[in-house]
């Protein structure tokens, strides 16, 4: 599967943004779909997943209540909406796929990853 990351952009903290991420290829609907990012100097981390029909969803704790991740699998297509978003969000975020079960927090779970869009918030 091929996964396309767009969505990210500048904002001023406070603002808000979505993130998408299409995928091509086989069929969606088997893959559970997480959200990484990583900022300059720092390790990916994990932000968000959700499982293959969209009925579990799981977040890092810094944005539980901000980011609300969903998926759309006849537009095989995963959403990130980030809202209240901080100069700490400040990042290259990143989408992820597996086949093996799931959702995961940990990035070796994961098979198939996007190409990164960044995220500037401005304080």
């Amino acid at each position: 599967v091929q996964l396309q990351a767009s969505g990210g952009g500048l904002v001023q903290a406070g603002g808000s943004l979505r993130l998408s991420c299409a995928a091509s290829g086989r069929i969606f609907s088997s893959y559970a779909v997480a959200w990484f990012r990583q900022a300059p100097g720092k390790e990916r981390e994990f932000v968000a997943a959700v499982s293959r029909n969209g009925g579990f969803t799981s977040y890092t704790s810094s944005v539980k209540g901000r980011f609300t991740i969903s998926r759309d699998n006849a537009k095989n297509t995963v959403y990130l909406q980030m809202n209240s978003l901080k100069p700490e969000d400040t990042a290259v975020y990143y989408c992820a796929s597996t086949t093996s079960g799931g959702p995961f927090i940990t990035r070796e779970r994961y098979d198939y990853w996007g190409q990164g869009t960044l995220v500037t918030v401005s304080s």
